[in-house]
């Protein structure tokens, strides 16, 4: 388990601080097939590995949820999947056509001008 860090205050007030564990997605893997093939209990390997408890479930319920593409399982930190992927190209893409299209409004106001009005 990580360490618990203390913070004091200044009324002298220990303020318990734990800092959040971020697992590879090889380690969760690693993790649900040492629970297939040992055929320990969860609660057990989670003490064995110093894992919360629920936390071998949780990562078996989002593996289940992306059986079908076991490459979007565990997408990890600054992964995305195909769909969130695409929703970004899109979101930039419209933002780009947003600017062009201005761009073009101010060409258009500025070329339609007569010489005499300014």
């Amino acid at each position: 388990m990580m360490p618990k860090q203390t913070q004091t205050t200044g009324t002298n007030q220990a303020v318990q601080m734990r800092s959040k564990r971020t697992y590879t997605r090889e380690f969760k893997l690693e993790t649900l097939q040492l629970l297939k093939s040992s055929g320990k209990s969860k609660s057990d390997l989670e003490r064995e590995l110093g894992l919360y408890p629920g936390q071998i479930h949780l990562w078996e319920r989002a593996f289940n949820r992306k059986e079908e593409n076991v490459q979007q399982a565990f997408p990890g930190t600054g992964r995305q999947s195909d769909a969130e992927a695409e929703v970004h190209r899109l979101k930039r893409e419209n933002e780009i056509l947003r600017q062009e299209r201005d761009i073009l409004k101010k060409a258009i106001a500025i070329f339609s001008k007569t010489p005499d009005q300014k």
